[in-house]
């Protein structure tokens, strides 16, 4: 399933498409059996792919239900997922180690600050203002409505800054990542 493969190869993408997956069980109503139908194609007999991604949808959803975010929000694996990317970046940010990505944040510290000022000043970790970023761009690219080229050159800085955030994340777990 696609959401095994982003999960180990791309953090950032696997953020998005958790939370493009909630949006999608809302939209059907968390109902599971149309998911199943619709989404996973189980209706006659359906083979080992289909009942394993009808079985995830059905998780997510129960999920979904349990945690309370059945209308908004995201689970706690997306959260979490989040946390640990956010958790990250400070520490990258505290290294004088990683001046790349430092530069890489520094060129997207503006959009940050704009975007939390459109938001009200909302009081988020600056890394969940750049995926609310992209997701809200992947939402209008979705409706096929044109990016200003501001927006485009602010999105594709944002997308390079978590691109390089993953990269360092999966650096990371595997042990490849020094701060001292």
């Amino acid at each position: 399933m696609i959401s095994d493969e982003l999960r180990n190869t791309n953090r950032a993408e696997y953020i998005l498409h958790l939370w493009q997956v909630e949006d999608l069980l809302r939209a059907y109503g968390l109902d599971e059996e149309r998911v199943a139908r619709e989404l996973t194609g189980t209706g006659g007999s359906p083979d080992e792919e289909q009942r394993k991604a009808a079985r995830w949808y059905a998780d997510l959803c129960d999920m979904m239900r349990r945690e309370g975010v059945a209308e908004k929000g995201h689970i706690q694996i997306a959260r979490g997922a989040l946390a640990e990317l956010a958790d990250l970046h400070a520490r990258l940010l505290a290294s004088e180690r990683f001046p790349a990505y430092r530069a890489a944040y520094m060129r997207v510290l503006p959009y940050i600050v704009e975007l939390r000022s459109r938001a009200g000043g909302a009081e988020k970790p600056e890394i969940e203002t750049c995926f609310e970023a992209l997701y809200g761009v992947m939402l209008l690219r979705m409706q096929k409505k044109e990016l200003s080229p501001a927006t485009a050159r602010a999105t594709a800085d944002i997308a390079a800054l978590l691109h390089r955030l993953s990269d360092y994340y999966f650096k990371e777990r595997d042990g490849l990542l020094d701060f001292d």
